[in-house]
């Protein structure tokens, strides 16, 4: 069984409260915790290359690329009579093509791991979301969709367009602990 729905962000903590359930349980099918439109991966065999046990993924595609070309064709020879000059013009045709500069990409970072997501924590993100001027609503505790957007919104001036927190930007507003064996 493998979750996905269309569910609201703000169910995400109960989203992913039932896949943990279901990773700890005897389901054993669960793999990954919906978090609105975006998954945590809670199976790192799911994850990147080389991806740690235990640890948690979130997953990002950037967007493609794409950009417009416009090019001069000539359609038609300038007509030269004999002594040189010009009876008809060249006749030219501008043409429009896209061309994919640069594709897709799949994009995997750490995240805390969704049993690390209770109330509290939440909102101690909302808290330094606030301090830092990004959260404009209250510590509530619950995982809305404006507390995605503020997380999004800080991520984004640190190179990543989501609003999964990255254990990086968790460690980087005083949540995380950081590793110092690795």
């Amino acid at each position: 069984m493998t979750m996905h729905s269309s569910i609201r962000p703000a169910t995400g903590l109960f989203l992913a409260a039932i896949a943990l359930m279901g990773c700890a349980g005897n389901s054993g099918d669960v793999t990954r915790a919906d978090l609105g439109e975006e998954v945590v991966i809670t199976d790192f065999t799911l994850g990147p290359p080389g991806a740690r046990p235990g640890a948690c993924y979130g997953k990002d595609v950037t967007p493609a690329v794409i950009e417009q070309v416009t090019e001069r064709v000539l359609v038609a020879e300038a007509e030269i009579g004999p002594e040189g000059n010009i009876i008809t013009p060249a006749e030219f045709e501008e043409r429009s093509s896209h061309q994919v500069v640069q594709g897709r990409e799949e994009i995997y970072f750490e995240t805390p791991c969704p049993p690390r997501w209770t109330p509290d924590f939440i909102a101690s993100v909302q808290r330094a979301l606030i301090t830092r001027g990004i959260y404009k609503g209250e510590a509530s505790g619950t995982l809305d969709h404006a507390t995605r957007q503020a997380i999004r919104a800080f991520q984004v001036k640190n190179g990543l367009n989501s609003g999964i927190l990255s254990t990086e930007n968790a460690r980087a507003l005083g949540l995380v602990e950081l590793d110092l064996d690795g």
